[in-house]
């Protein structure tokens, strides 16, 4: 019996994630199995075994009867979890070490920017203004990460070996060496209230969606040398109320933010973020890993499931993540 075919659905992306060039990648990793681009008329969808998929509309993968393994090919599931026609098989999600190691340079570069005053800095340059003021050491300020997977936990040991103060918030208890971990809504407000910086690397879920809001940014303490809380967001655009965002950073509540995702993608021409003072803009490219380890992972994945083994990174549909 031949193997069965592996279908590839891909909505959005930069030209690097187009469909076509998915195709290439794992022709290339699977040399002995067909693999497909969705859709495709011609397609019988029982051949289908295994799908690899980014931000599937709800519905494209109903049809396949003997899919086996949903394999996303980013590190959030969100676009997944609202389709209620989706198959009930193994559902996993790319966790790579390039993934991560990019992620963390993201952080650090975000976390060091608002630091060492670069805001400030630039503006100064613009107006060919010399005018340095007193900089503080990392340790003055302490950056709380929401979010302590396998991206929070990376990133906290980088900051932490930085000589920054950092804390954790997790939404049920983890225990990372040399980290405070708080967890649950029970520890969310000690954590808040400990954290100058806060980084958001949350997954998107019905519970998590805005908790970036009002609320929450009061929280969080003005008391450091940056004079007002800033936020950093590289999880997902759901997670962030954009107008209680806009709102804090002109009433000071926040001091700047590092956005990199948002509620619309690609951001639309008339948003504020793209010529606010406060705000650091990047195109949803903090982690844009490099697309042929992804697909030589997933390419592991089936031999090994296929083989017997167990497949690695399974989302727990439960949570959403």
């Amino acid at each position: 019996m031949g193997k069965g075919a592996l279908a590839l659905l891909v909505n959005g992306g930069t030209e690097n994630w187009s469909a076509q060039r998915w195709k290439a990648r794992f022709e290339a990793a699977c040399p002995d199995r067909r693999v497909v681009l969705l859709p495709d008329g011609a397609l019988d969808p029982a051949e289908v075994h295994h799908a690899a998929v980014w931000k599937p509309k709800p519905g494209e993968l109903s049809a396949f009867k003997n899919l086996r393994v949903i394999f996303n090919l980013g590190a959030g599931v969100d676009a997944l979890m609202v389709d209620r026609s989706l198959p009930d098989v193994p559902l996993v999600r790319v966790a790579v070490g390039d993934l991560t190691g990019r992620m963390t340079e993201y952080v650090v570069l975000h976390v060091l920017m608002h630091h060492r005053q670069e805001l400030y800095l630039r503006e100064s340059q613009r107006a060919k203004r010399w005018a340095p003021k007193h900089q503080w050491a990392a340790g003055a300020l302490t950056v709380g990460i929401m979010g302590l997977g396998t991206l929070g936990a990376a990133s906290a040991h980088a900051l932490r070996a930085l000589g920054f103060r950092v804390v954790g918030w997790s939404r049920s208890a983890k225990q990372i060496d040399g980290l405070t971990c708080f967890h649950g809504a029970e520890g969310l407000d000690a954590f808040l209230r400990q954290s100058n910086i806060l980084v958001c690397l949350l997954p998107l879920t019905p519970e998590t969606r805005h908790v970036l809001n009002r609320d929450l940014f009061a929280k969080l303490d003005g008391n450091s040398p940056l004079g007002a809380p800033v936020i950093i967001n590289a999880g997902r655009g759901g997670l962030q109320n954009e107008a209680d965002i806009l709102r804090a950073l002109d009433d000071g509540t926040l001091g700047a933010a590092s956005l990199d995702v948002y509620e619309t993608e690609p951001l639309p021409q008339d948003s504020p973020f793209w010529s606010h003072p406060k705000v650091v803009l990047t195109p949803h490219n903090a982690a844009d890993t490099d697309a042929d380890e992804i697909s030589t992972y997933v390419a592991q994945q089936i031999a090994r499931f296929e083989a017997g083994g167990a497949l690695e990174n399974l989302v727990d549909r439960t949570r959403g993540y």
